[in-house]
């Protein structure tokens, strides 16, 4: 049994999740339609980027703020 490792997004079917295979994967393992295999789940934490969006830019009194 080999084993392989990928980054994929879930999304909702009705009440259940799933998870698309990448055709390179696919292609790679040689998976086809119906096969069992085994997934392992781990889900990822996300990155801060982008979480204050919105906030307004650092003005200099914020700045001189910081130094008092």
């Amino acid at each position: 049994m080999t084993e392989a490792e990928c980054l994929a997004k879930t999304r909702k079917v009705g009440g259940s999740l799933i998870v698309t295979l990448p055709k390179e994967l696919v292609e790679t393992e040689k998976i086809k339609e119906g096969e069992i295999i085994k997934i392992r789940v781990k889900k990822l934490r996300k990155d801060g980027f982008g979480i204050l969006k919105g906030m307004p830019s650092f003005t200099v009194e914020d700045e001189l703020k910081t130094l008092e």
